[in-house]
């Protein structure tokens, strides 16, 4: 799609994040009917017309999404770009006879993309990082949010607690973690998009987008659909006792303790932690493997 790429409005520091933002503001939504017309004549005749149709309407949705990810002290217009660029290879990849909408299916892409581009580009987050650091990494501001942890510096000793246990890392590498973060180059959304002008539109004015929400939201409900289904599918892969234990401990409201469980099969409490552990392993493989089946699941995948 490299001649699609060129003809695309693309955001840099010489143009301005907010010129952009307007442009991409023009190009209206699609129907259900359309969109599913556009991506039959892009994925049986190969036409580029549809396909530039498809990702232009989704543009909007590829920002909205990129400016969850401002917190990492990167350059938003290339966080901008990277979304669309995942945008793309999902248009290119989006099969509509699915039932899926293109949102539900390009969010998968837009994040993996946004968030390769994160890890290439933070020096913290090496190859060798584990899935948990990975984790924290793109959950640590999530998770301070849940618990009122907003302000920059180090975090009160209960918060890091809260959070260790919550992402399952040690409570050293939130309050590492959290210090390398800190001084990333966040932005409010409440600052203008022109500094100098009095009145300006701030940045959450340009997000507001009425048509760009209700697309993610419906996305994102879609989305959820497809891992419950995901889910209840993978749950067949395990045993009576492994999915009762991981029921219990990972998917009721009120967690089961490890002693009460042990009691129940007349084993340690270590050993119940060892089958909750491989069940969710077990469980967590087989979800990706129907997800890249169902053509879900980009190649590039971070938790």
């Amino acid at each position: 799609m490299a001649s699609l790429t060129n003809s695309l409005p693309a955001p840099s520091p010489e143009q301005g994040l907010s010129r952009y933002l307007s442009e991409i503001r023009k190009f209206p939504m699609l129907e259900p009917e359309q969109e599913f017309m556009l991506a039959k004549a892009w994925v049986d005749h190969g036409d580029r017309d549809s396909a530039h149709q498809l990702v232009t309407s989704h543009l909007r949705l590829a920002a909205k999404i990129a400016m969850g990810y401002r917190g990492y002290g990167l350059p938003t217009a290339e966080i901008v770009s990277e979304a669309n660029v995942g945008l793309m290879q999902a248009v290119k990849r989006f099969d509509p006879d699915k039932g899926f909408r293109l949102a539900t299916y390009a969010m998968w892409w837009i994040r993996a993309s946004i968030q390769e581009y994160i890890l290439r580009s933070w020096s913290m987050v090496k190859l060798g990082t584990t899935a948990a650091q990975k984790k924290l990494f793109f959950n640590l501001r999530k998770a301070k949010g849940r618990i009122g942890a907003l302000e920059d510096g180090d975090m009160r000793p209960e918060q890091v607690e809260k959070i260790a246990s919550d992402l399952g890392v040690k409570e050293d590498e939130v309050v590492s973690m959290n210090r390398r973060m800190s001084g990333g180059g966040d932005t409010s959304l409440n600052a203008p998009v022109r500094g100098d002008t009095e009145g300006s539109m701030e940045w959450v004015d340009w997000l507001a987008d009425e048509d760009a929400d209700q697309a993610e939201a419906y996305a994102e409900s879609q989305e959820l659909d497809a891992r419950r289904e995901l889910l209840i599918e993978a749950m067949g892969e395990l045993n009576d006792r492994e999915r009762h234990i991981l029921t219990e401990r990972r998917l009721s409201e009120e967690t089961v303790t490890l002693e009460d469980l042990s009691q129940v099969y007349n084993v340690s409490r270590e050993r119940i932690r060892q089958i909750e552990v491989r069940a969710f392993e077990k469980i967590q493989a087989r979800m990706r493997e129907l997800a890249a089946e169902k053509g879900l699941l980009p190649a590039v995948n971070a938790d």
